[in-house]
């Protein structure tokens, strides 16, 4: 059975219709619910500024009040990203029927391949959205059978970002561990500390010609400790505050952090997962490059220890990761 793709859909949709699917209610459509004008504030954060206190204290500040915050100067050189970038590019503009030799298998458990999210949200919507999901760390968690062999540089290429973005990751959880009061290398053994597993996505949102009725992915948190992502320069990504939607304003070079939820649950509620969303464009294409830094399905999460007492009881549960995610793709309370 052939499977409905967005790129398709926006492909033949260059009128004004587009298929009711993806039509949001009022109540989630951004051109009626996006704040029109403004750009969110989000803290933007200089890894290579001299004094390390300050770096220190507004990650921490970043990561309990915003949930998510934005890195210059983060280490990874600009031609890894450009690179990462244009191979990704390659692959979503390949004939359709070589992008789906990596089709997620039908029936599939795992999330990996290529594919459009036939939905199961609530309202019955879709996103206007296609990507890959493959990923790229540790060794023994990657299935090559899901990673383009065209364009040729494909793998070389992430690999390349993936050993750039370790360091990036290194330094945060440091950061974030120290904020917490803990040693520096806590945060992360916490974690798992090399063993957790680095989930590339690539999102493409093809031109749409309704963009103020449609969302490329509806408002969630993220599951993961961190998402570490790159845009393109077209505007998308949205996040809510004080109970209203607003745009990220797009960084040249930056690295957009986004808090998720394991990283909510072990620091107990003292950092915050931050609820955002994407919208699209009516004349460019957006794609986005997140890695999500997740447990391994077997490993447990709950609050670290060291950050539990009489006066700050555990505010979540502890469970296996992969019944954590269970719960919270089909909407089951926690």
């Amino acid at each position: 059975m052939e499977v409905l793709r967005v790129q398709t859909v926006a492909s033949k949709s260059k009128d004004a219709t587009i298929p009711a699917m993806f039509v949001r209610p009022e109540t989630e459509q951004p051109g009626i619910t996006t704040v029109h004008g403004v750009n969110l504030e989000v803290p933007i954060i200089d890894l290579n500024e001299a004094d390390e206190g300050k770096v220190l204290q507004e990650i921490v500040e970043a990561c309990k009040d915003w949930g998510m915050f934005q890195i210059v100067n983060h280490g990874i050189p600009s031609h890894v990203i450009s690179k990462l970038q244009n191979v990704g590019k390659e692959f979503f503009e390949l004939p359709q029927e070589e992008k789906e030799l990596y089709a997620k298998p039908a029936g599939s458990a795992s999330i990996e391949g290529y594919g459009t999210k036939i939905t199961n949200e609530a309202n019955g919507k879709n996103g206007w959205v296609d990507h890959l999901f493959h990923k790229i760390w540790p060794p023994s968690s990657i299935n090559y059978r899901f990673w383009p062999k065209n364009p040729p540089s494909y793998r070389e290429v992430n690999e390349e970002y993936r050993k750039y973005l370790q360091g990036v990751v290194d330094k945060l959880f440091k950061s974030m561990s120290t904020g917490l009061g803990l040693q520096e290398n806590e945060l992360k053994e916490g974690a798992n500390g090399d063993e957790m597993v680095y989930l590339l996505k690539i999102n493409y949102y093809p031109p749409c010609p309704c963009p103020d009725l449609v969302l490329g992915v509806p408002p969630h948190t993220d599951m993961s400790y961190l998402t570490i992502l790159v845009p393109n320069e077209v505007q998308g990504l949205q996040a809510s505050r004080n109970g209203h939607w607003y745009d990220v304003k797009y960084v040249p070079n930056a690295l957009i952090i986004h808090i998720g939820d394991q990283m909510e649950i072990l620091s107990n509620g003292k950092y915050k997962a931050v609820l955002h969303r994407t919208t699209v464009n009516k004349e460019e294409t957006r794609m986005s490059w997140p890695v999500f830094i997740e447990p391994q399905a077997e490993d447990e999460v709950g609050p670290y220890p060291k950050l539990v007492n009489q006066d700050n009881p555990p505010k979540y549960k502890t469970k296996k990761y992969k019944d954590y995610a269970y719960c919270k793709l089909n909407r089951i309370p926690q």
